[in-house]
């Protein structure tokens, strides 16, 4: 950890924070509490945030509930709108003048804002909270990044080595926000004991965005009947979010088993507790499932333009796009992409799964590897990335400060 200057007696730490949607701004009011323990409550906020953050005591610039940052067809409708809120983030950022600048996630229109601030107010520091994937897509752009992010805060502990190798800017894993969950992912006894019961509880996670879902359905409600077939009874949870509840309560309605429909956290991970075996879209949600201990199979599709715009040249990159592989360095859970996501395919590996075989074995010893790759069990990552904050910013103070 860097050690800098520091700040003078009785002076607050300004700083100005922007998420732009919910993912980061969770991330973001855990930051804030974190800083506010470190430094002792002298810590002013300003900036762009939700719910979470306002919670903390930010007084959000502007609301993020409809900020449209997400896919390639909502962009150029409302890229005026865009750019005018990056403009007039950075207009305010350089004339409060804090500590220091961290930008969270949604890396579209935060690293805009970003650039605009290096270059009107260089001595600005700036910190982004979460690593593009630049292991994964576009690995030019860490490079880049150097000329106006002075240190990442990584939620992946391969992405440091990742970023120097690329000549990024320094990085530091600090930890996922899935390590703080990871007490109610993992079951108690009775839930241990559950999962081994008949019928077996099968979770099926076919994503949380419409258009994710609406690929995934069908395949895997096929997918479910054949390995009823082979298993027998089952007991099918679906968790989904309360945007998608209607839709897919309609969709699942004529399955052959329809599932259980839960929404929320809390609900989501109680059935990860009782789960004998999951099959899930390739996403985090595998990682949860992992840290749950619920062997697995992954299968996902995107539109054709989308496959062969970014996905095919990820693909050529990567050995997996599973986070859990990636983490482990191997392909421990089976995915079925595009062509090959079908029910015959994702039956075949899900069907061993039920059973005390070589194929479950393998899945939960390299899951019980995760504690120690992801430091679980260390500081939380919020208090991490505080630290690290407050170093950065503490490496030239100036006449900085006045949030």
């Amino acid at each position: 950890m860097m050690i800098g200057a520091q700040f003078p007696p009785h002076q607050a730490f300004d700083v100005f924070l922007v998420a732009g949607e919910e993912s980061g701004d969770r991330l973001g009011a855990a930051l804030m509490r974190a800083l506010r323990e470190r430094t002792g409550g002298a810590v002013r906020f300003a900036g762009v945030g939700g719910r979470d953050m306002a919670g903390e005591g930010l007084a959000s610039l502007y609301p993020i509930d409809d900020l449209p940052i997400i896919g390639f067809s909502a962009i150029p409708r409302r890229l005026p709108r865009i750019l005018r809120l990056m403009r007039f983030t950075a207009r305010t950022v350089v004339e409060k003048r804090p500590h220091v600048l961290v930008i969270i996630d949604s890396p579209g229109f935060t690293r805009g804002i970003a650039r605009r601030v290096r270059a009107a107010q260089p001595k600005i520091p700036i910190v982004e909270y979460v690593s593009p994937s630049v292991w994964a897509w576009r690995p030019g752009r860490a490079r880049v990044m150097r000329h106006y992010i002075d240190h990442i805060l990584a939620l992946l502990p391969f992405e440091p080595e990742v970023h120097r190798r690329l000549g990024g800017p320094p990085c530091t894993y600090v930890g996922h926000t899935l390590i703080e969950q990871v007490r109610d992912l993992r079951p108690n006894a009775d839930e241990a004991r559950r999962r081994l019961a008949a019928p077996a509880v099968l979770v099926v996670l076919p994503g949380s965005r419409t258009g994710e879902t609406r690929g995934l359905l069908t395949v895997f409600a096929e997918t479910v009947a054949l390995v009823r077939d082979r298993v027998g009874p089952l007991e099918i949870v679906l968790p989904t979010v309360p945007h998608l509840l209607d839709p897919i309560r309609q969709a699942t309605a004529e399955w052959p088993l329809p599932p259980k429909l839960v929404v929320g956290a809390a609900e989501k991970h109680a059935a990860f507790r009782s789960a004998r075996a999951a099959l899930a879209k390739s996403g985090t949600v595998t990682l949860e499932l992992a840290l749950a201990g619920v062997p697995m199979a992954a299968g996902y599709k995107v539109s054709a333009i989308e496959y062969y715009a970014v996905g095919r040249g990820i693909l050529k990159r990567l050995h997996s796009i599973i986070l859990t592989n990636l983490l482990l360095g191997e392909n421990v859970v089976p995915e079925l992409l595009q062509h090959d996501c079908t029910a015959e395919n994702l039956s075949r590996v899900l069907i061993p799964l039920f059973s005390d075989g070589a194929g479950r074995r393998r899945q939960l010893e390299a899951f019980s590897r995760l504690d120690a790759i992801m430091e679980i069990g260390a500081s939380k990552p919020a208090v991490r990335a505080a630290d690290i904050v407050l170093d950065v910013a503490r490496q030239d103070p100036g006449d900085f400060g006045r949030c």
